[in-house]
């Protein structure tokens, strides 16, 4: 059997492909609270209807863990598909029209590959987690730090959001930042006898903006590749102009602010969270350090570090075997060569990354990503469905 065959055989299943995305999507899986049980059981129902016999991972009771693997005939590579079951939360989900569905692509992708394994080699586990919102202590990470974790594999490969003109290889780290300001406060009219811990706040922020100016240190390689106006353009044509910009840049963003009782009175409290996102090349130390030299000015202010959701950047090779076989094969299905960029969100590809495994994106564009009435076109996601089956095809020695 060879690719062309395999292909028509999933080009002949777009209903049932359309099915699935349609059951998964109406299933709630918002984290938090992490409840993805309806979803899971949408995935595994579709597993076993295809002879697949699912093993459920499950540290935490109302977040499971689906997970797969084969061995093929002959030996050969370990490959991982990996997506995730759980979404962003929507409120009461009445301004929603879905949610967000690029596991379902791997999940498909995966059991035309299982069953066809007798014409490949080596391996394929398939990773579909319940906890990549909240950061995944409970889901690929929980996973990856198993002893002698099989789900580790060689290289990986998800259908998170990412545009079908790019490979995402890299992603910006998160540092989440506590600030808290205390004065003794007073009464609005006696400004002589306190100091404002929202004025104080205020201030600091502004000094805070000294952070995106510091430079990672880049791999010269790297640093030429993005300078090419190509790669450049793939990325502002992906995530929006002017992120071609900051992509390879630390950025701050105040996300939460508090402080203050009464109009009238002098705030003597202010608490702040600020969200620093970590380029490649630059670690949170360095960033730190920068913070610490500002707060000497600042002898009311304190800050703390959230280290649980607080994760160091995450890179692999732009140049790697995987990235010229997804190019191919979405050259093959949609007639455009993505290029491989680097990506300001995160995802759990960093958790292979930092195992020292590569892991690469390919999946449906983000343009409303956890925006209101998210969506994806059916075509897209079709399209990103061929192209990981016919990736994951080449890679275990299919038939081209």
């Amino acid at each position: 059997m060879d690719s062309n065959t395999l292909l028509n055989l999933v080009e002949a299943d777009t209903e049932s492909h359309t099915s699935l995305l349609q059951s998964f999507i109406r299933a709630a899986s918002p984290n938090p609270p992490g409840d993805t049980r309806d979803a899971a059981n949408v995935i595994m129902s579709y597993l076993r209807a295809h002879d697949i016999s699912p093993e459920i991972i499950c540290p935490q009771p109302s977040m499971p863990n689906i997970v797969s693997s084969f061995f093929c005939p002959s030996p050969g590579p370990h490959f991982i598909m990996n997506g995730h079951i759980d979404v962003f939360p929507a409120s009461d989900g009445s301004d929603w029209a879905r949610d967000p569905c690029g596991t379902a692509a791997s999940v498909i992708a995966y059991s035309y590959l299982y069953a066809h394994r007798q014409y490949l080699s080596g391996s394929l586990a398939l990773c579909a987690v319940s906890d990549e919102e909240t950061g995944g202590k409970w889901g690929s990470k929980y996973l990856l730090d198993l002893e002698n974790s099989q789900w580790r594999g060689e290289c990986m490969i998800n259908a998170e959001p990412g545009g079908l003109g790019t490979i995402r290889f890299a992603e910006k780290g998160t540092l989440r930042l506590s600030f808290e300001i205390r004065t003794e406060g007073a009464h609005g009219a006696y400004l002589h006898r306190s100091k404002s811990a929202t004025r104080i706040a205020a201030k600091l922020i502004c000094e805070l903006a000294k952070i995106e100016e510091i430079s990672p240190d880049l791999d010269s390689e790297l640093e030429e590749y993005m300078k090419r106006s190509d790669v450049r353009n793939a990325i502002n044509e992906a995530m929006g102009k002017g992120a071609a910009d900051i992509v390879l840049k630390p950025t701050l963003n105040i996300g939460t602010i508090k402080g203050g009782l009464k109009v009238n009175m002098i705030p003597d409290h202010c608490v702040f969270e600020a969200d620093v996102r970590l380029p490649v090349g630059l670690k949170a130390e360095e960033v730190m350090d920068v913070i610490h030299g500002i707060l000497e000015g600042y002898p009311e202010a304190k800050v703390e570090v959230q280290e649980a959701v607080s994760n160091p950047a995450a890179a692999c090779s732009h140049d790697h075997a995987m990235v010229g076989i997804l190019a191919k094969n979405a050259v093959r299905v949609t007639g455009m060569k993505p290029l491989a960029i680097p990506s300001i969100g995160a995802t759990d590809c960093k958790f292979w990354r930092y195992k020292g495994v590569p892991a690469y994106v390919f999946g449906v564009s983000p343009e409303t990503m956890a925006a209101r009435d998210e969506s994806v076109s059916v075509e897209e996601f079709l399209a990103v469905v061929k192209t990981h089956v016919l990736a994951g095809w080449e890679y275990l020695g299919g038939k081209i």
